[in-house]
């Protein structure tokens, strides 16, 4: 387990008297929403929200007579996602200091201390189950499978310890659209199963793209991260694998119609082509970049596609 020493009561780097260049002036605004790893937050609500309406598409439930379960819906996910990120600030305090990407933390800087961190996450996850359980409880055991996998599962035990910790982490970031099928059909049709996969096998090559871009900050912090322990030839194999899983898994959405089929492939064909081509390059951080970049693209397209192709 990791070094939980006090740093909450550490003094602020001085941010009033200017260090310029080593602490960013932030307002408390900001300090929030780097609490809460608000891009996190985000990019999963699109994966809930896509989840929410395609099971009112598909179960025919109409959308203004859901106003109140999608609201639920959206705010009880966004808080027990903000939530967790929070407890994960906490949680990371000795390692944060470590790498380029987070040693501006709140958490920290000094800005935010480690107790209010702690009291934001708990207090965001409980509201947030709170409102889950306004909607369906099977939408709410799933947001608490999502919670225990990230909280536990990931930070507290596999992220310092094993270098399945990306594995690990998969399954709390596969779960958003899960909760927003779940809340409008628990019986979890087909279709929400096949959004889960995707996100699934979607975070590996991301992250692996990530962990490679910041190989040596994650060294210095002593996190086993696949490039890491096996070096960058092997995870770009990984990568390239798990975009290969990712081809036949569209077409278990065959009630989204030909066009979505079609975009989905070749969504999967240009990731792969990426990944082929500049395999064949010697600049090992370029092709991550690249990588990374794409995958964010894909995700936010294929997301937003599956909820365009019920409208036309």
């Amino acid at each position: 387990m990791s070094d939980l020493r006090a740093l909450s009561e550490m003094p602020s780097p001085n941010c009033e008297q200017g260090i310029q260049g080593t602490v960013p002036k932030t307002n408390a605004w900001k300090d929030f929403l780097a609490l809460i790893k608000v891009g996190i937050v985000n990019s999963n609500m699109i994966t809930t929200f896509t989840g929410l309406w395609l099971a009112l598409y598909f179960t025919n439930t109409s959308f203004l007579a859901s106003l109140d379960i999608i609201f639920f819906t959206l705010a009880g996910s966004a808080l027990i996602i903000a939530g967790s990120c929070a407890i994960n600030n906490f949680y990371d305090r000795d390692i944060d200091p470590l790498m380029e990407r987070t040693k501006t933390r709140p958490t920290v800087t000094g800005k935010v201390s480690g107790t209010a961190t702690l009291l934001l996450g708990v207090a965001f996850v409980a509201v947030g189950i709170i409102f889950l359980l306004l909607t369906t409880f099977t939408a709410t055991l799933i947001g608490i499978v999502g919670i225990v996998s990230y909280v536990f599962l990931y930070t507290m035990w596999t992220k310092r310890k094993y270098v399945s910790n990306t594995i690990v982490g998969s399954i709390s970031g596969a779960v958003p659209p899960l909760i927003g099928w779940a809340a409008i059909d628990p019986s979890l049709d087909v279709i929400a199963w096949s959004l889960f996969f995707i996100m699934f096998a979607w975070q590996p090559p991301h992250f692996y793209a990530l962990a490679m871009r910041r190989v040596e900050e994650y060294r210095a912090a002593g996190i086993p991260m696949l490039p890491v322990i096996k070096g960058f030839d092997v995870t770009k194999k990984h990568i390239l694998a798990w975009v290969i899983i990712l081809f036949p898994v569209p077409f278990l959405l065959t009630s989204l119609g030909i066009p979505f089929l079609i975009l989905a492939t070749l969504l999967n064909i240009g990731w792969l082509f990426i990944g082929i081509n500049g395999y064949r390059k010697k600049d090992d951080i370029k092709w991550a970049k690249s990588m990374f970049v794409y995958s964010l693209q894909y995700m936010t397209i294929m997301f937003v596609a599956m909820v365009i192709v019920t409208l036309v």
